[in-house]
């Protein structure tokens, strides 16, 4: 009976769930810089955490059916370079191994402003993350409330917001 209560429940939960908008592949595609990132964890993205990530390439291949990310992560100060191919999966969501498992979703993009949710299963907890790329060095004071807003819209803390592309000294 257990089993079937938490079973309803768990169905309940996932269709409350925003489904995103279908992305627009052609806005996905360029050269992006992470501006912010925020957690529910935030030891997981602050200076040195396991999920800063600077991002600088994303590519939609075949009708974003692939995701292709190119992204620098700092280990003791010094930017190590990553890429991968990511497959989407039901839902629109991606799966990579960084850090544990993550599982990722684009749930806003426009021509300037790109937002990555994803959650990070490092084996003990699962942390909530949300990225905010821009294909510039800043975003404008309405593309930090739309970032805010999809932080509360999937309860993660504002105040748990960092500015990643101060501390952004990786090559381009």
């Amino acid at each position: 009976m257990k089993v079937l209560l938490l079973s309803l429940v768990l169905v309940v939960v996932c269709a409350a769930q925003e489904t995103p908008a279908e992305i627009d592949p052609s806005k996905v595609v360029g050269d992006w810089r992470t501006i912010y990132a925020a957690a529910d964890n935030k030891e997981k993205i602050v200076e040195g955490g396991p999920l800063r990530c600077y991002n600088r390439q994303i590519e939609c291949i075949n009708n974003c059916e692939q995701l292709s990310l190119s992204f620098y992560i700092k280990f003791d100060g010094t930017c190590q370079f990553f890429s991968d191919v990511l497959d989407r999966q039901e839902g629109g969501i991606y799966f990579i191994e960084y850090a544990g498992r993550i599982y990722l979703q684009i749930i806003h993009v426009t021509d300037n402003m790109l937002v990555f949710y994803y959650e990070n299963d490092d084996g003990e907890k699962i942390t909530k993350v949300t990225e905010g790329c821009a294909k510039g060095t800043s975003f404008t004071p309405e593309e930090f409330q739309k970032y805010q807003q999809l932080n509360t819209e999937r309860g993660i803390p504002n105040e748990n917001i960092e500015n990643i592309i101060e501390t952004d000294n990786c090559p381009p």
